[in-house]
């Protein structure tokens, strides 16, 4: 009987790994969602309260909150990909994409919300 999951292009490849490996693997992803929702929820709440700051560097500090929480269930899939197919294949694991993509997106967010805070 063939391997129905899904992605077949990772579960067709290698062996099966430890469980705990995969588990763990599937729990990193969930909590990239969790950030997901909590970057999308920071940016809307920051346009909606409408707080008395500067409001051009307010709106640019929502959008890039609002867009790095649309741009992160796409990397963790990827980095959950990339995971498991090191875990099936033997290999080194992959150093995470999103911890760069985020880290400099939530600085730069804090900093147009610090801009805006100064300016206001």
């Amino acid at each position: 009987m063939s391997d129905r999951r899904f992605p077949r292009s990772v579960f067709s490849r290698g062996t099966e790994p430890d469980a705990r490996f995969t588990l763990a693997n599937e729990r990193t992803f969930l909590a990239w969602i969790r950030t997901s929702l909590a970057l999308i929820a920071g940016g809307v709440a920051l346009e909606v309260l409408g707080l008395d700051l500067h409001a051009g560097f307010r709106l640019a500090a929502s959008l890039t909150l609002v867009c790095i929480g649309i741009l992160t269930p796409a990397l963790a899939w990827v980095g959950w990909m990339r995971t498991e197919l090191a875990l099936r294949e033997g290999r080194p694991l992959p150093a995470s994409l999103l911890g760069v993509v985020l880290g400099c997106s939530v600085t730069l967010a804090g900093f147009l919300v610090l801009l805006a805070i100064v300016l206001r």
